[in-house]
């Protein structure tokens, strides 16, 4: 027990000590998740739209094959995409295994299902009811697409939150992607699991603080912006 006490007071006094190859890793981590999560946004939000304001045949069908990539594995993402870029994949030529470019690839592969899934989800139910009332009001083209967006502006910000939550946390996809390489590609959740199983905790618990306060400061913007608006709304 009084190793894990230790490695709280050992944790604190690292992050006090400003130590380069910490923040290095903080950054890049936050490079990586912020960015894939920023392409998945672009393609989740109107892909997610979309679908859930149309009705097609298959629908029921392309639903069941969205939320199976939702709960997707990292490991099997991360599979894939190594053999996309691995050098006899067909993207091998652009030698991207092993960068930062390879890990946004394969959060981007792992979020972009979670954001439109949480999109599709809220747009089937309740997007032909917006579209509708557009309509009437006489709204189209652009103007019709600016009400949507703005009337799930608060289901758009918790699928970019809970997106980019999945993204930051994600340890199977970018350790075969990326080979956790010490100032390039180690970020904090290779770090954490790396020093964990060297016996290093003090590192670990340091780099685990750093992360929840992140996911802390991610959850406050999501209540500020989405649960202080919809109470607005209720008063």
């Amino acid at each position: 027990m009084d190793y894990i006490l230790e490695g709280f007071v050992e944790a604190i006094q690292l992050i006090l000590s400003f130590d380069p190859e910490i923040y290095q890793i903080v950054s890049l981590s936050l490079f990586v998740s912020f960015t894939s999560t920023a392409v998945s946004t672009l393609i989740g939000v109107p892909a997610g739209i979309f679908l859930g304001i149309h009705q097609f045949r298959g629908k029921k069908w392309v639903s069941r094959l969205l939320y199976t990539f939702m709960s997707f594995p990292p490991v099997i993402i991360g599979l894939f995409t190594a053999l996309l870029l691995s050098r006899s994949g067909p993207f091998g030529q652009y030698k991207l295994m092993y960068t930062s470019t390879a890990m946004i690839i394969a959060q981007t592969l792992l979020v972009t299902p979670i954001i439109t899934g949480v999109i599709f989800n809220y747009t089937s139910g309740n997007g032909q009811i917006i579209v509708e009332t557009g309509k009437t009001l006489g709204a189209k083209g652009f103007s019709l697409l600016l009400l949507i967006v703005t009337e799930l502006r608060a289901t758009i910000m918790i699928a970019l939150v809970t997106g980019f939550g999945r993204a930051i946390s994600e340890v199977g996809a970018v350790m075969i992607v990326g080979g956790n390489i010490k100032g390039y590609t180690r970020v904090m959740t290779t770090f954490i699991a790396m020093n964990n199983n060297m016996g290093e905790y003090s590192l670990s618990i340091a780099m685990g603080l750093i992360l929840m306060t992140i996911s802390f400061i991610t959850n406050s913007i999501l209540y500020k912006f989405v649960i202080g608006d919809l109470d607005e709304l209720k008063n």
